[in-house]
Protein backbone atom coordinates (compact mmCIF):
# COMPACT_ATOMS: atom_id res chain seq x y z
CA UNK A 1 0.00 0.00 0.00
CA UNK A 2 1.40 3.31 -0.90
CA UNK A 3 2.09 5.57 1.92
CA UNK A 4 -0.51 8.38 0.98
CA UNK A 5 -3.66 5.16 1.39
CA UNK A 6 -2.04 4.57 4.11
CA UNK A 7 -1.98 7.88 6.07
CA UNK A 8 -5.21 8.33 5.09
CA UNK A 9 -6.72 5.01 6.11
CA UNK A 10 -5.50 6.55 9.56
CA UNK A 11 -6.40 9.35 9.20
CA UNK A 12 -9.16 11.82 11.12
CA UNK A 13 -11.33 12.43 8.25
CA UNK A 14 -11.11 8.59 7.35
CA UNK A 15 -12.58 7.62 11.08
CA UNK A 16 -15.11 10.32 10.41
CA UNK A 17 -16.38 8.84 7.17
CA UNK A 18 -16.30 5.47 8.95
CA UNK A 19 -18.35 6.79 11.86
CA UNK A 20 -21.00 8.57 9.76
CA UNK A 21 -21.57 6.29 6.72
CA UNK A 22 -19.97 2.74 7.27
CA UNK A 23 -21.65 2.71 11.35
CA UNK A 24 -25.14 3.44 10.30
CA UNK A 25 -25.02 0.74 7.85
CA UNK A 26 -23.60 -1.57 9.68
CA UNK A 27 -26.07 -1.12 12.41
CA UNK A 28 -28.95 -1.05 10.00
CA UNK A 29 -27.81 -5.25 8.44
CA UNK A 30 -27.98 -6.72 11.89
CA UNK A 31 -26.37 -7.94 14.89
CA UNK A 32 -22.59 -8.88 14.03
CA UNK A 33 -22.71 -10.71 17.85
CA UNK A 34 -20.14 -11.89 19.96
CA UNK A 35 -16.97 -12.99 17.97
CA UNK A 36 -16.36 -10.72 14.85
CA UNK A 37 -13.38 -11.48 12.60
CA UNK A 38 -11.93 -8.51 10.82
CA UNK A 39 -9.78 -9.16 8.04
CA UNK A 40 -7.49 -6.36 6.38
CA UNK A 41 -7.83 -3.71 9.45
CA UNK A 42 -4.20 -2.09 8.49
CA UNK A 43 -3.96 0.91 10.98
CA UNK A 44 -7.09 -0.10 12.71
CA UNK A 45 -9.75 2.40 12.27
CA UNK A 46 -12.30 -0.49 11.30
CA UNK A 47 -11.32 -2.61 14.38
CA UNK A 48 -12.09 0.92 16.61
CA UNK A 49 -15.40 1.23 14.72
CA UNK A 50 -16.50 -2.32 15.23
CA UNK A 51 -15.63 -2.32 18.89
CA UNK A 52 -18.19 -0.53 19.57
CA UNK A 53 -20.36 -3.50 17.96
CA UNK A 54 -19.40 -6.25 19.59
CA UNK A 55 -17.66 -7.91 22.40
CA UNK A 56 -14.58 -9.36 20.85
CA UNK A 57 -12.37 -9.44 17.90
CA UNK A 58 -10.09 -11.36 15.45
CA UNK A 59 -8.30 -8.81 13.33
CA UNK A 60 -6.02 -10.46 10.45
CA UNK A 61 -3.58 -8.22 9.11
CA UNK A 62 -0.82 -9.64 6.60
CA UNK A 63 1.44 -7.09 7.08
CA UNK A 64 3.81 -7.88 10.01
CA UNK A 65 4.65 -4.02 10.43
CA UNK A 66 0.73 -2.85 10.20
CA UNK A 67 -0.23 -5.95 12.67
CA UNK A 68 2.21 -5.14 15.66
CA UNK A 69 1.17 -1.69 15.45
CA UNK A 70 -2.43 -2.51 15.91
CA UNK A 71 -1.44 -5.27 18.19
CA UNK A 72 0.18 -2.81 20.58
CA UNK A 73 -2.04 -0.11 20.44
CA UNK A 74 -4.93 -2.07 21.32
CA UNK A 75 -3.18 -4.03 23.77
CA UNK A 76 -5.29 -5.08 26.82
CA UNK A 77 -8.59 -5.05 24.61
CA UNK A 78 -10.84 -7.61 23.17
CA UNK A 79 -9.03 -7.23 20.23
CA UNK A 80 -6.92 -10.53 19.22
CA UNK A 81 -4.14 -9.26 16.22
CA UNK A 82 -3.15 -12.20 14.02
CA UNK A 83 0.03 -11.92 11.48
CA UNK A 84 -1.88 -14.29 8.75
CA UNK A 85 -3.26 -14.55 5.45
CA UNK A 86 -6.74 -13.71 4.87
CA UNK A 87 -7.56 -16.68 2.54
CA UNK A 88 -5.71 -19.54 4.76
CA UNK A 89 -6.25 -18.09 8.47
CA UNK A 90 -5.58 -21.19 10.36
CA UNK A 91 -8.60 -20.03 12.34
CA UNK A 92 -11.48 -22.78 13.64
CA UNK A 93 -14.60 -23.43 11.13
CA UNK A 94 -17.81 -22.08 12.64
CA UNK A 95 -16.32 -19.57 15.26
CA UNK A 96 -17.34 -16.15 14.44
CA UNK A 97 -20.74 -14.65 14.56
CA UNK A 98 -19.51 -12.66 11.64
CA UNK A 99 -16.86 -11.30 9.23
CA UNK A 100 -15.91 -8.06 8.68
CA UNK A 101 -13.79 -6.98 5.34
CA UNK A 102 -13.65 -2.98 4.46
CA UNK A 103 -12.04 -2.16 1.90
CA UNK A 104 -9.08 -4.57 1.64
CA UNK A 105 -10.37 -7.14 -0.99
CA UNK A 106 -8.69 -4.69 -4.25
CA UNK A 107 -5.69 -4.66 -2.06
CA UNK A 108 -5.21 -8.66 -3.24
CA UNK A 109 -2.86 -10.21 -5.57
CA UNK A 110 -5.91 -11.91 -8.32
CA UNK A 111 -9.57 -12.70 -8.31
CA UNK A 112 -8.07 -15.76 -7.87
CA UNK A 113 -7.36 -15.09 -3.96
CA UNK A 114 -10.19 -12.65 -3.46
CA UNK A 115 -12.20 -15.39 -4.51
CA UNK A 116 -10.22 -18.00 -1.61
CA UNK A 117 -10.82 -15.05 0.93
CA UNK A 118 -14.44 -15.55 0.82
CA UNK A 119 -14.04 -19.62 0.57
CA UNK A 120 -12.19 -18.94 3.91
CA UNK A 121 -14.51 -16.15 5.79
CA UNK A 122 -17.60 -19.12 4.69
CA UNK A 123 -15.42 -21.66 6.53
CA UNK A 124 -15.06 -19.51 9.77
CA UNK A 125 -18.29 -18.64 9.91
CA UNK A 126 -20.54 -20.39 12.29
CA UNK A 127 -24.17 -21.21 10.31
CA UNK A 128 -26.14 -18.47 10.20
CA UNK A 129 -22.92 -15.83 10.61
CA UNK A 130 -23.08 -12.59 8.49
CA UNK A 131 -20.23 -11.39 6.61
CA UNK A 132 -20.34 -7.40 6.38
CA UNK A 133 -18.08 -5.47 3.69
CA UNK A 134 -17.36 -2.06 1.71
CA UNK A 135 -15.21 -1.70 -1.09
CA UNK A 136 -14.62 1.08 -3.98
CA UNK A 137 -15.30 1.38 -7.28
CA UNK A 138 -13.50 1.27 -9.89
CA UNK A 139 -13.28 4.84 -11.22
CA UNK A 140 -10.08 7.18 -12.07
CA UNK A 141 -10.20 8.85 -8.35
CA UNK A 142 -10.04 5.35 -6.94
CA UNK A 143 -7.02 4.30 -9.84
CA UNK A 144 -5.09 7.51 -8.28
CA UNK A 145 -5.16 6.92 -4.83
CA UNK A 146 -4.02 3.32 -5.34
CA UNK A 147 -0.60 4.14 -8.00
CA UNK A 148 2.21 2.07 -6.99
CA UNK A 149 -0.44 0.15 -5.03
CA UNK A 150 -1.57 -3.53 -5.71
CA UNK A 151 -5.22 -2.84 -7.29
CA UNK A 152 -7.47 -5.75 -8.35
CA UNK A 153 -11.23 -4.38 -8.12
CA UNK A 154 -14.09 -5.72 -7.30
CA UNK A 155 -17.30 -5.73 -9.52
CA UNK A 156 -20.12 -5.11 -7.39
CA UNK A 157 -22.66 -5.88 -10.43
CA UNK A 158 -20.68 -9.72 -10.44
CA UNK A 159 -20.63 -10.12 -6.07
CA UNK A 160 -24.17 -11.71 -5.22
CA UNK A 161 -23.48 -14.71 -7.97
CA UNK A 162 -20.06 -14.62 -6.67
CA UNK A 163 -21.15 -14.98 -3.15
CA UNK A 164 -23.47 -17.16 -4.40
CA UNK A 165 -21.56 -19.74 -5.80
CA UNK A 166 -19.60 -20.00 -2.95
CA UNK A 167 -22.26 -20.99 -1.03
CA UNK A 168 -23.48 -17.79 0.46
CA UNK A 169 -27.08 -16.63 0.83
CA UNK A 170 -29.15 -13.94 1.38
CA UNK A 171 -26.79 -11.67 -0.52
CA UNK A 172 -27.27 -7.80 -0.85
CA UNK A 173 -25.00 -4.88 -2.15
CA UNK A 174 -25.65 -1.59 -1.55
CA UNK A 175 -24.59 1.63 -3.58
CA UNK A 176 -23.39 4.42 -1.92
CA UNK A 177 -21.70 7.86 -3.39
CA UNK A 178 -17.98 6.57 -2.71
CA UNK A 179 -18.21 2.84 -2.18
CA UNK A 180 -20.57 -0.05 -2.18
CA UNK A 181 -21.46 -2.39 0.94
CA UNK A 182 -22.91 -6.00 0.82
CA UNK A 183 -23.80 -8.52 3.57
CA UNK A 184 -24.73 -12.19 2.91
CA UNK A 185 -25.15 -15.09 5.26
CA UNK A 186 -23.68 -18.68 5.52
CA UNK A 187 -26.57 -20.76 5.50
CA UNK A 188 -27.58 -21.98 9.15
Amino acid sequence: MNEDHLRMLASPRWAEVLRTHVLPWLESVGELGDDVLEIGPGPGLTTDLLLTLTTRITAVEVDASLAAQLARRLAGSNVEVINASAERTGLAADRFSAAACFAVLHHTETAAVQDQIFAELLRVLRPGGILVGSEGYDNERTRRAHAGDQFVPVDPDELPRWLGAIGFTGIAVEHGELDFRFHARKPA
